[in-house]
């Protein structure tokens, strides 16, 4: 019984300690809205993706979100992981632009409200990433596997690829994540691949071969914290249950794909091409969504394109 009690004791302080580490280590800002709760969880997921921290490839200055997903976990259902175009059409404050620039001109919750209009639903924490982070973290992990069907030769990303799946370390999850010149879907196809990284990385992350190696997991969480910022809300439990809900998003039972648009080269003088954004095929599927009643699969306009 002494034993049970001792061994009942250290694991205790080990959690309370891994509990502190990871508390004291999330870099906080203010970013939600006071839109009430719904039913289910959901996440925002940004990744930005800044080469020399001063103009994005579409020229657009300050900080910005080329990489937006709505990740959400409803009480009963499937996890569901979301990509929104970064050059969706949105209007705030009278005016209109991309979506990729409302954090740069407008500030956080600005940006947060926007989800919001176009989800029809709460958005309860926020993590920003940044996606040159995301070589240490994959190196942490040893590694990732990623698959593409394709040959590539990409100069500007520095994507050198052979069709089939591959595990690679973190330089090539960089550059298969940022390639998109040579992939006939653009942007689409680079939010499909990012999902795919983010997913993959979320999947070993959560394995038996890291939470059991506590030098490889430490490892991980200090380069996953060195990377990614937080809602002002965010704890150890919420990052845990996010890091749960993208793995079971992006496993066969989850949900994943993109928001439905109408026009994907919508042009608007001042603003540029365009994606003009279905508000109330969205407004459905995010209720669905969130209600746990969609079934599992690929959803979107991008996916319906493939069929």
């Amino acid at each position: 019984m002494a034993v049970l009690a001792t061994l009942l004791a250290a694991a205790l302080i080990a959690g309370l300690s891994a509990w502190h580490w990871v508390d004291s280590g999330l870099r906080r800002a203010d970013w939600l809205t006071a839109r009430p709760s719904g039913p289910a969880t959901s996440w925002l997921i940004l990744g930005s993706d800044e080469r020399d921290g001063t103009t994005g490839q579409d020229g657009t200055t300050g900080e910005r979100t080329d990489t937006i997903l709505v990740l959400t976990k409803p009480k009963n259902g499937p996890s569901s992981l979301i990509s929104i175009p970064r050059d969706s059409l949105v209007e705030v404050d009278g005016a209109l632009s991309k979506i990729n620039a409302v954090l740069g001109l407008y500030g956080r919750k600005s940006l947060v409200a926007k989800i919001e209009d176009i989800t029809g639903q709460k958005i309860d924490h926020v993590a920003k990433i940044n996606f040159g982070g995301l070589t240490t973290i994959v190196d942490a992990l040893g590694g990732v596997e990623l698959c593409y069907d394709q040959d590539v030769d990409d100069e500007k990303s520095e994507m050198h690829w052979k069709a089939g799946c591959h595990v690679v370390d973190g330089k090539q999850a960089l550059a298969f994540s940022r390639m998109r010149y040579s992939d006939p879907q653009g942007d689409f196809g680079r939010a499909q691949r990012q999902r795919q990284v983010i997913g993959a990385i979320a999947k070993k992350a959560a394995s038996s071969s890291t939470l059991l190696n506590i030098p490889k997991l430490t490892r991980v969480g200090d380069a996953a914290m060195a990377a990614i910022s937080v809602d002002e809300r965010a704890t150890p439990a919420t990052m845990a249950r996010m890091l749960l809900a993208f793995r079971d998003a992006s496993g066969a039972g989850g949900i994943t794909g993109t928001v439905y648009w109408t026009d994907p080269g919508y042009y608007v003088d001042g603003v540029g091409s365009s994606v003009l954004l279905d508000d109330a095929r969205n407004t459905e599927l995010f209720k669905q969504l969130v209600d746990g009643t969609h079934k599992a699969g690929v959803v979107g306009t991008q996916s319906e394109q493939q069929v």
